[in-house]
C-alpha cells in the first residue's frame, strides 16, 4: 500500500534531531517556532526546482536533495547570514520510497553539516517540483546587499568560474578528458556559507553566482547605480574550462553559465588587506553604467543579464 502524506513525512523527514538552538518547535504542529536572538535579523529566501527546467528527468535523487538545499544556503551566504532552518515542499507524481530515501539522505546530510533544522513543509501530488524556504541569522545592520557597491571598489569572486556550466555541457553530450570535477560542481555545488559570514563588515556588496557572472554582477551594478570593467586574464578558470574554450572558441561560458554558486563581491581599497578568505580580484567598479570586459586589449560590452524563466 502506498504511503500516505503523513506517513511519508514521518518516515523520511522527521528523523533529524534539532541541531540549532533557535529551533523551539519543528515538524509536527501547524507551525514551527523559532527564537531569534536579540541583536540579529532574520534572512529569508526561497527557491523552486522543477523537473526538465532546473534538472533533468531521472536525475540522481541524492545529488538532487543536496543541490536543492545548497542553492538556498548559497542565497543566505550571499547575505552574510548563518543558516538556521528550512521548510521543504514536495510535489511528487507518485510515492517512490527508494527515490525519497535517497533524496532525503542528500538533503539531510547537507543540513546536518550546517546545523540546519528541517522544521516543516508540505507534500502534494503533481509534476515533480521541489521548493525550499531557508532562514538564516545575521547581526543587525550587517547583512550584505546588492545595492551598496561604490566606484573604486575591487570586484572579487570565490572559487572558479564556469565549471558548473561545463558540467551541463558534458551532460548534454560534450566530451571532456576529465569530466568528474565539472560534473560534481554542476550536480553538487558547495554553498560558501563560511565565506559569506567572513565578509560581513568587509564587503560593500555581494551576490551569489546562480545565473552567470555577467547577469548576477549586473544585479549589483543596477541596484548600486554603478558600472564595472572585468579583466579577462584575471578570471579564475579551471584547466578543464580553459581546454573547453580552446576547443570550442566559446569564451563567454565562464561569464554567462549558471550554477557556479560562488560569491561575487566588492571591496573598498582600504579594506582589501583585511580580506580573510581565498578569492580572486577580477575587475573594478566605476561610475559609468554598463558592464565591460577587457580581453586582449579589446573592450567588449557585456549584456548584464542572466537566465530568465519568462524571457
Amino acid at each position: 500500500m502506498p504511503l500516505s502524506e503523513f506517513s511519508l513525512i514521518r518516515r523520511f523527514f522527521t528523523e533529524q534531531r534539532a541541531g540549532n538552538p533557535s529551533t523551539r518547535l519543528g515538524i509536527g504542529d501547524d507551525c514551527a517556532l523559532l527564537s531569534i536572538p536579540e541583536g540579529y535579523e532574520l534572512a529569508i529566501t526561497a527557491d523552486t526546482m522543477v523537473e526538465n527546467v532546473h534538472f533533468f528527468a531521472g536525475a540522481d535523487p541524492q545529488r538532487l536533495g543536496h543541490k536543492l538545499l545548497a542553492v538556498n544556503l548559497s542565497d543566505l551566504a550571499a547575505m552574510g547570514a548563518s543558516p538556521l532552518s528550512v521548510t521543504l515542499a514536495l510535489t511528487l507524481p507518485k510515492v517512490d520510497e527508494a527515490w525519497l530515501a535517497d533524496f532525503a539522505q542528500g538533503f539531510l546530510d547537507l543540513a546536518a553539516r550546517y546545523s540546519v533544522d528541517l522544521i516543516g513543509g508540505d507534500t502534494t501530488s503533481g509534476p515533480l517540483t521541489l521548493t525550499v524556504q531557508a532562514m538564516g541569522l545575521v547581526p543587525a545592520g550587517q547583512a550584505l546587499r546588492r545595492s551598496t557597491a561604490r566606484p573604486g571598489d575591487s570586484i572579487y569572486v570565490t572559487g572558479h568560474l564556469g565549471d558548473a556550466g561545463l558540467g551541463l555541457k558534458i551532460c548534454q553530450g560534450y566530451r571532456c578528458d576529465r569530466p568528474e570535477a565539472a560534473l560534481n560542481r554542476f550536480h553538487q555545488p558547495e554553498p560558501r556559507c563560511a565565506e559569506g559570514q567572513a565578509l560581513r563588515g568587509i564587503a560593500n556588496a555581494c551576490i551569489d553566482i546562480s545565473d552567470g557572472l555577467a547577469g548576477d554582477l549586473g544585479h549589483i551594478l543596477a541596484q548600486s547605480g554603478v558600472g564595472a570593467t572585468l579583466d579577462w586574464d584575471a578570471l579564475p578558470l579551471s584547466a578543464e574550462v580553459q581546454a573547453y574554450i580552446e576547443a570550442t572558441g566559446n569564451w563567454r561560458l565562464p561569464l554567462t553559465a549558471g550554477d557556479d554558486y560562488e560569491l561575487c563581491f566588492t571591496v573598498s581599497p582600504e579594506k582589501i588587506s583585511t580580506l580573510p578568505l581565498e578569492c580572486h580580484k577580477i575587475g573594478i567598479i566605476g561610475p559609468e553604467p554598463g558592464l565591460r570586459l577587457n580581453k586582449a586589449d579589446t573592450i567588449y560590452f557585456l549584456k548584464a543579464q542572466g537566465y530568465e524563466h519568462f524571457s
